[in-house]
Formats: C-alpha cells, sequence, structure tokens
C-alpha cells in the first residue's frame, strides 16, 4: 500500500507543457506501445513549452552578439542575456548580479575556480577537503590542481546509509585545509547535505567552500547569501533550461582576486602589445560569446519554476521518494543506496539482487521506463559502496505515482525473467 498524501501540484496540467512526456514508445504493427515514463532526472530535465518557445522567439526576432554591436538588435539581445543574469541572481539569492557568471555547465563552473583561483592560491602541503560521494565533477578538476600546485587531496568518509561522518569533520579539517568542495545533494545517494553547517564550521577553520550545487537548486531554495557559499556552481539543463549554460556564483572579494580563466574577447578592459588589463565583473570570466541564447532559456526556466513554486516541487519529489522506497521495499531483493526518504531528495538509487544494473536499465525500457545505470560518475563512491554499477531512478515535479507504481511492477517481472533464468 503506497503512502497517499495530497499533492500540492496538478501534475497532470503540468505535463501537457511537456509534450515528449506523452511519448509513445515501442510501437510496432499490432502492438500500441508503451508511454514514456521518464525516471532519469538527475542526469537532465525535459524542458517545457515555454522555455523552448522563448528560445525560439530569440533566434526568430531578437537575436544578435551581446554587449558588443551598436544597433537595435544587439540591444535588444544584450538586455535579454541581461536580465536572464538578474533572474538567476534572484533565484539564489545573490546579492548583486555582477557576482553570477555565466559559463557552459557546472563542470566548467568548478574548473574555472580550480584554475583560477586554485592556481592562484595553493601550494605545495596545502590540503583539499572532498568527500566520498562526489561527482567526478567535484574530484578531478582538484586532483589536477592538487598536481599543478603540490597540493593534497583528502576525502572526507561517508556512513554505511550514504551520509557524511561529520563527527570525523574536525579530523579532517585542518590548518592546512584550504578549500572544502562538497555536493549539497549527492546524484548518486540522494543525501542532502547540511551544506550551512559545513561553511559555518570550514570558515571558522580558515578554509573556503566551494558547493556542487547541480542536484539541489532545481529542486529546493537556494539562498547563497544565508548560506554564506563562497563559490557554489550548477547547471540549466538539471532544472528545464537548455544544455550549454551553468553558473558560477562568488562571493564578490574572491573573484575580484581571481585571475581570469580564459583570455579574448569581453573578458579585457584595455589590450596593448605588452599586456592586458581584465575587466571588472563578470565580463573578467565570460571570455568570447557566451551561450547568449541557452542563458536567456534559463532565465525562462527559473520563470517557468518561480511559477510552480520551489517549495512544491521539494514536497512532491519527497512524496515520490517515499512512494518509491515502498513499492521497491516490496519487489524484494532490492538494496537502496543513501539514507531513508527523510534525508534525500528525489533520487532512488539501488541494486537489485543477481540482476546487472545494465540489464536492469535495457529490461526496463522495454517497458517504456527511462532510468539511468552505471557509476554515474561517481567511481570512488561506488568503490566504497562495494559495487561496480547501481541503477538510479530520478523525480522531477511533472513525475506521477502511477510512474513510481510502474517501476515496482516492472521490477517484479524483472525478478522472475531472471529466476526462470
Amino acid at each position: 500500500m503506497t503512502t497517499a498524501t495530497k499533492d500540492q501540484l496538478d501534475v497532470e496540467r503540468i505535463r501537457a507543457d511537456f509534450p515528449i512526456l506523452a511519448t509513445i514508445l515501442h510501437a510496432k504493427a499490432g502492438t500500441a506501445g508503451v508511454p514514456l515514463a521518464y525516471l532519469d532526472n538527475a542526469a537532465t530535465t525535459q524542458r517545457p513549452r515555454q522555455v523552448v518557445q522563448s528560445m525560439v522567439d530569440v533566434y526568430e526576432k531578437h537575436y544578435a552578439n551581446v554587449h558588443r554591436g551598436i544597433h537595435w538588435l544587439s540591444d535588444q539581445s544584450t538586455d535579454l542575456f541581461e536580465e536572464a543574469r538578474g533572474k538567476v541572481a534572484a533565484f539564489i539569492g545573490s546579492a548583486s548580479t555582477e557576482q553570477v557568471i555565466f559559463t557552459h555547465g557546472a563542470t566548467e563552473s568548478i574548473n574555472l575556480v580550480a584554475r583560477s583561483w586554485g592556481d592562484a592560491n595553493l601550494k605545495s602541503g596545502d590540503e583539499i577537503l572532498l568527500t566520498e560521494m562526489e561527482h567526478h565533477a567535484n574530484i578531478v578538476p582538484w586532483q589536477q590542481a592538487a598536481a599543478r600546485t603540490g597540493a593534497v587531496v583528502r576525502f572526507l568518509p561517508i556512513t554505511d546509509d550514504g551520509r557524511l561522518t561529520l563527527d570525523k569533520f574536525d579530523e579532517y579539517l585542518t590548518p592546512r585545509t584550504k578549500l572544502v568542495a562538497v555536493a549539497a545533494v549527492s546524484n548518486v545517494l540522494g543525501t542532502i547535505n547540511p551544506v550551512q553547517e559545513i561553511i559555518a564550521r570550514a570558515h571558522a577553520a580558515g578554509a573556503l567552500v566551494m558547493v556542487d550545487a547541480a542536484q539541489s537548486v532545481p529542486h529546493t531554495k537556494t539562498d547563497v547569501t544565508a548560506l554564506d557559499a563562497d563559490f557554489l556552481a550548477f547547471s540549466g539543463h538539471k532544472m528545464l533550461g537548455p544544455t550549454g549554460v551553468g553558473i558560477l556564483y562568488g562571493k564578490r572579494e574572491l573573484l575580484e582576486a581571481m585571475p581570469p580563466f580564459m583570455g579574448g574577447g569581453s573578458m579585457i578592459r584595455r589590450v596593448t602589445t605588452s599586456g592586458f588589463e581584465p575587466a571588472e565583473l563578470p565580463a573578467r570570466f565570460e571570455a568570447g560569446t557566451p551561450p547568449i541564447v541557452p542563458a536567456i532559456g534559463l532565465g525562462a526556466a527559473i520563470g517557468y519554476l518561480n511559477t510552480i513554486g520551489i517549495d512544491a516541487i521539494h514536497e512532491h519529489e519527497l512524496r515520490l521518494t517515499r512512494v518509491a522506497h515502498e513499492v521497491l521495499t516490496a519487489v524484494g531483493g532490492v538494496r537502496f543506496l543513501g539514507p531513508d526518504p527523510e534525508h534525500k531528495s528525489g533520487i532512488v538509487s539501488f541494486t537489485l539482487e543477481k540482476v546487472h544494473a545494465h540489464d536492469i536499465a535495457q529490461l526496463l525500457d522495454r517497458q517504456g521506463i527511462a532510468v539511468r545505470a552505471g557509476h554515474h560518475c561517481a567511481m570512488p563512491l561506488h568503490k566504497r559502496l562495494g559495487i561496480t554499477a547501481s541503477s538510479r531512478a530520478s523525480f522531477y515535479f511533472y513525475n506521477t505515482t502511477e510512474e513510481v507504481e510502474r517501476l515496482g511492477r516492472a521490477l517484479e517481472e524483472i525478478k522472475r525473467i531472471f529466476r526462470r533464468k
């Protein structure tokens, strides 16, 4: 029996804004096919008509390069681009739009900090503290920075139920720790980390904090000012926006002290044959032509999310996560990765006894259910858990209880198939 709680959202009305969710898969002669159940939102979300149309409108009516042309189209494009920056700043609680840097994704945002701040501030013997649950995008850039500077990367362990061992935090946080890089939400475990506490404790020890918020900004309220975050990164495509656009937020004093990550047009105030003078924020970190239309699309996505309400989104996902735990527990032979639903986001990763994750994903696809299988760009985490791969169902506000129940029934059928084998 699944949990019955009142849903704040009119999900069927919302789904009408997402044409792809009406897709019928595997239809053949004489068969009706199966409806798509898209449960791979931690990888990327779908886009509503409104976001797609916003980008079409730019290309058809307003497109030109920004900040450069002295003509009407350029003015139009620049205004829309900067309006999008303002929407991002408001959405995450930034005190200034100048602290919002457009990148091409969360990965680039983290690499920007590792290259610019890291190369300028890290030296031999310094420590960078990560956690065992980090995505590769919040591991590899720091390993590369350590290789360049002689710094050392350390990893805060996790508990068996996928939570940070904060009782050991002070042991790992030493006077040599210059930066703590942590995911606000694990992309595998779904664990919601106490970022505000981590930031406060790191600051007390003299360390800065880089927050990978790719899995949190689309799902829960984010206020970078209240968090006192030093750096925070996220991607547009995980929150209804297009691919090719991401955000780096940074404290003004840190960003102003950092050398430009890339050189070229836009990021300069003056260039001579003997050198250059970088531009003010945010331009100094936006070399070349920026992701103009993707950024405007991200602004439209934020507008759409605001009409839904971030708190309602979080509550809906929590409801689906509870249902998923119930129906998958009833299947039997399922091992959940991560904590119980009250401490996680809408991410439910699991293994099924005697069935490989890739077989699960392939057989689920035959029934129209899209999930992720593999190590989810978190190989150290999977090694810690003693597995090579897992299956991941991840939800957003347009998913339904019926889709989660379909997942349970499909897994029961998969168990029967492998039992016969």
